[in-house]
């Protein structure tokens, strides 16, 4: 099943990849596109809050992203590889952090962030690459394990299931379900039985009951989004005003800096409905060029992935691939009204010191793999091999 997911390894022969594009290609257009993103993103920063603080919060993200440039360079400079090997250590740290969260005070009812001399930082942004940096180390490792529960699914869900944990009890169950569905398609990629896989999606409807008559209070948050305009003044708020702001931007926009709805009207306006103002000020048009903008990372990262030339990069760049187009879907699809209301932050525009830098990082780790010059790859498994064939003799030659 995983020669089948990941047909690309078939591909590892010299002749046949020279028909593709380099990865460099792909990296450069990703770069450009996030570059371009993070720019505009400080640029709806500054324009969202002004007025609120707007100078210092774009100063403050200013620095966020400085650190996230340093980050990327240095493990695009010290290569994925020697990243993949500090994942056991990220994935403790990462634990270590998320309990001292839970132990700090709490911010709107959720144990997110760690705070200290003014600052605030999420661990669980840690856990995220921490995660996806042990699976693409675990998975390719222990690839012929993947199919046995015992041997190789039930050591991986444990660390994922306790990092999940950890991260749930925080009261961040955004985020929560972003690490479910990206460890689920990493898995699914690696080849792991879809008997297995099936089990968590059977899950969901005991979730949705024990919401239901267990969390009345989330459970009301959870489904405002199906008739926002009903519970406009109380759990529906913040969406009824995202969709006046949306409405009211048509294609142009009311002009940069001229919304009306970010004055005391919607709720982390400068945060999570971020795209929302951009809807606003800019417009149906602008709001389609941030999607773009997504597209065009989803399928250079998706490339890059794939003509990897080892099964660590495929895994590390399908991982981040998946997990970046899934925050920027949730994001857009809370906004919209066809998601729940959920704390999850447009990547690369949203304000967020931690998700900006890691997201900043996380693009270092797919240039890593794009530039990867192959030495020191593992050889692809026997029965994926490519071959020659000339006349009677069959030269096997592993890339």
């Amino acid at each position: 099943m995983a020669q089948i997911r990941f047909a690309s390894q078939v591909i590892l022969n010299e002749d046949e990849t020279s028909r593709w594009p380099h990865p460099k290609h792909a990296a450069l257009i990703l770069a450009i596109t996030v570059l371009s993103m993070v720019l505009f993103g400080l640029a709806m920063l500054y324009s969202t809050s002004s007025g609120i603080a707007g100078a210092t919060l774009f100063r403050k993200q200013m620095i966020w992203a400085s650190v996230g440039i340093v980050g990327a360079m240095f493990v695009y400079l010290a290569g994925y590889r020697n990243i993949v090997k500090l994942s056991l250590v990220l994935i403790i740290l990462s634990a270590l952090l998320l309990i001292v969260a839970r132990l700090d005070r709490p911010i709107n009812g959720a144990y997110r962030w760690i705070q200290f001399h003014g600052m605030s930082i999420q661990p669980s942004e840690l856990a995220k690459i921490s995660l996806i940096l042990f699976l693409a180390s675990f998975c390719s490792v222990r690839q012929r394990f993947m199919n046995s529960f015992m041997h190789g699914l039930l050591p991986a869900g444990l660390v994922c299931a306790l990092i999940c944990g950890l991260v749930l009890v925080g009261k961040d169950l955004g985020t929560t379900f972003l690490l479910v569905v990206t460890i689920w398609f990493m898995l699914f990629a690696v080849g792991v039985r879809l008997a297995y896989l099936l089990l968590a999606p059977m899950l969901v409807p005991f979730v949705f009951l024990y919401l239901k008559y267990m969390d009345a209070e989330r459970w009301s948050r959870i489904t405002s989004f199906l008739d926002p305009e009903l519970v406009a003044k109380d759990s529906g708020y913040q969406l009824w005003n995202s969709l006046m702001a949306l409405g009211s931007g048509f294609w142009g926009g009311l002009g940069f800096t001229q919304s009306r709805l970010k004055w005391n009207y919607l709720p982390e306006a400068h945060t999570d409905f971020i795209l929302s103002i951009v809807g606003e000020e800019l417009g149906f048009i602008a709001i389609m060029l941030v999607l773009f903008g997504y597209i065009t990372i989803l399928i250079s990262s998706v490339y890059i992935s794939i003509m990897s030339k080892d099964r660590q990069g495929m895994l590390l760049g399908f991982g981040i691939s998946v997990m970046l187009t899934m925050q920027a879907v949730i994001n857009i699809g809370v906004i919209s009204g066809s998601f729940p209301t959920k704390g999850i932050p447009a990547p690369f525009i949203s304000y967020g010191g931690s998700n900006l830098m890691m997201s900043i990082v996380c693009i270092g780790l797919l240039l890593s793999i794009a530039m990867d010059s192959g030495t020191g790859q593992e050889p692809a498994p026997a029965e994926m091999q490519p071959s020659k064939i000339s006349g009677s003799k069959q030269d096997i030659k592993n890339d």
